[in-house]
């Protein structure tokens, strides 16, 4: 038996393949949307992908099920409580899948999402009593536990999933040997719990050892802990859940579409009758000269969670990007399911050369500069971009914390009359909400370069004190 991990960093998503060498059979778990990584595996070693398990309807990114199914005819397999458009094996708690060597044992494991399951994997030359591993999807995180707060909206209660999730780690998971490897589905980085490691693997006797939420407690106890102090879950998780049950279009379509090169006067026909234009170069280039009216949300950052927090599924995306980086930006979006890219600007800003009226540049301000406004008569208002627990952790004194999903729903709050000077920890995000202000209308923005790290290597040690009164009632 083979079992291999598949890590992608910038979702910090793992998927498996569980291979049986002695049939040639494969089977993938939770897989990214772009399946060449387990194509070539499976033709390197003559494998057959016979199966495709879920382990829920990931609210992060798309899987690529159907993907898999559409080129290998592997039968698709989710747990007996799933719902979908497509045809699928439902297997319900206890159920086995057994080829070769290879024995997977369905567990129901509710709490993260009402169809949740953990795959329990036995190699049977070793033992068919003690499982080598647990594929545990969201349901148990190394360091941290599965989120239960994304089912609001299709009338779950945090609170009646955070009682299913400890039901389902104290009376099936921790029921396994301590010896179990853990593999979870996501790891640092994942918006999908607030506490997770950055190891991809563990034990579970370690397990039970370390993690916060696997220490001795009540079931009351368990259910307050998980349900406060979550990160706020980025706009498109509830798109993406739903599109993970539909009957969507494959991949390679979605890039087929998307990589056509526009002229300039094509794409600003598609701005002109509402498409979302995305510059995807470095924060610094977009400062330097882009395009007016388009955002900057750069490739070298966590590119699909803010294109899926920032932009709308519901309207036509065009791209802006260095020449030969196209594909690459498609192929991202496209793992989240914004799948509507018309098209890209040929030649890139090369393009808008003969039409300088239509670029905009970015005005940037150094951490000493901006001191010295802050203590003139008229000083800027400080925009802070940063998650709120960020600016309670420190923040420059008097500034306005607007967390950048926000931002574009609260412009309001913004003056129009006063220089602005905005910032995030380092400088992705402001660029970011620098390209909101500028569609709002704001012209009088600036960026820090650095964000709040360079005022902190400039100025030592941060404020904590409250903001000022004017943003008292705006809680993120």
């Amino acid at each position: 038996m083979i079992v291999k991990q598949f890590y992608l960093n910038c979702l910090a998503h793992a998927s498996y393949m569980i291979a049986d060498e002695s049939t040639k059979t494969a089977v993938i778990v939770d897989p990214q949307r772009d399946i060449d990584q387990y194509l070539q595996e499976a033709r390197l070693h003559r494998w057959k992908i016979q199966y495709v398990f879920l382990t829920h309807f990931h609210a992060d990114f798309l899987a690529g099920h159907l993907e898999l199914r559409n080129q290998t005819g592997a039968e698709v397999c989710l747990g007996a409580r799933a719902q979908t458009e497509f045809p699928f094996r439902p297997f319900k708690d206890g159920e086995v899948l057994e080829f070769g060597k290879v024995r997977i044992q369905v567990l129901e494991t509710p709490g993260h999402t009402p169809e949740s399951i953990s795959l329990v994997v036995y190699d049977l030359e070793k033992s068919d009593q003690l499982p080598h591993c647990v594929l545990t999807g969201d349901t148990l995180f190394i360091g941290d536990v599965g989120r239960p707060d994304l089912m609001a909206s299709v009338g779950v209660t945090a609170e009646e999933l955070a009682g299913q999730l400890f039901q389902s780690l104290h009376h099936k998971l921790l029921a396994l040997p301590d010896e179990t490897l853990v593999y979870p589905a996501h790891g640092a980085g994942s918006m999908c719990g607030k506490n997770l490691s950055t190891d991809t693997v563990s034990t579970l006797g370690k397990q039970r050892w370390e993690n916060y939420a696997l220490q001795p407690m009540t079931a009351e106890e368990f259910i307050s802990l998980v349900t406060t102090d979550q990160p706020e879950a980025p706009s498109y998780f509830r798109y993406d859940a739903q599109l993970n049950r539909e009957d969507h279009a494959p991949l390679s379509e979605v890039m087929h579409r998307g990589l056509i090169p526009l002229s300039l006067d094509a794409l600003l026909t598609h701005q002109q009758h509402g498409a979302q234009v995305v510059d995807v170069r470095n924060p610094v280039d977009y400062a330097g000269g882009h395009l007016k009216g388009s955002l900057n949300i750069s490739l070298v950052g966590k590119f699909a969670t803010w294109a899926g927090t920032i932009l709308s599924p519901k309207f036509p995306i065009v791209l802006v990007a260095e020449p030969g980086f196209e594909q690459e930006v498609i192929q991202r979006l496209g793992r989240i399911g914004f799948d509507q890219v018309v098209g890209y600007l040929a030649s890139g800003m090369q393009a808008l050369k003969t039409r300088p009226d239509l670029v905009k540049r970015g005005y940037r301000i150094s951490a000493q500069a901006l001191a010295e406004l802050l203590t003139t008569k008229t000083p800027p208002l400080v925009i802070d971009v940063r998650t709120t627990k960020e600016w309670e952790s420190g923040h420059i004194d008097q500034s306005l914390n607007i967390p950048l999903p926000h931002l574009a729903e609260r412009m309001q709050e913004i003056p129009t009359d006063r220089p602005v000077v905005v910032h995030c920890a380092s400088g992705y995000r402001s660029s970011i909400a620098m390209g909101l202000l500028e569609k709002s209308g704001r012209n009088n923005a600036m960026d820090l370069v650095g964000g709040y790290e360079a005022w902190v290597k400039t100025w030592g040690h941060p404020s904590r004190k409250s903001q000022p009164e004017c943003a008292t009632s705006c809680a993120f």
